[in-house]
């Protein structure tokens, strides 16, 4: 898996950050805005969170979009997320992610 954090627009102090990257096993790229709360004004709670399920997000340019109105987009960041999942190609999963995926999704797909 991957993982890039992101910093808020200026014009957002409502987030905390933004997050981005490509979760190998579940093959889906995820984006995530952390939103201050009372509960949590420093660290803020997920309350955008997409890319969860099996191919949710099937490219990069998704999961930017979903981030884009609340953080700073680097200009590099399609690439890198491109190349991380270029890199994961190949790669089979383990035996605790299939059972993981058995039981959440039905299936190892």
């Amino acid at each position: 898996m991957s993982r890039h954090d992101l910093q808020p627009k200026p014009d957002r102090p409502d987030v905390v950050r933004a997050t981005v990257g490509w979760d190998r096993p579940l093959q889906t790229f995820f984006a995530q805005v952390f939103f201050r709360t009372e509960d949590e004004p420093a660290e803020g709670e997920p309350l955008v969170w997409i890319g969860t399920e099996p191919g949710e997000l099937l490219s990069a340019e998704a999961a930017i979009a979903v981030v884009a109105p609340h953080a700073i987009i680097p200009p590099d960041l399609h690439r890198q997320l491109t190349a991380d999942m270029q890199s994961s190609i190949g790669v089979e999963d383990g035996s605790q992610q299939v059972a993981a995926k058995r039981y959440l999704f039905g299936s190892t797909h």
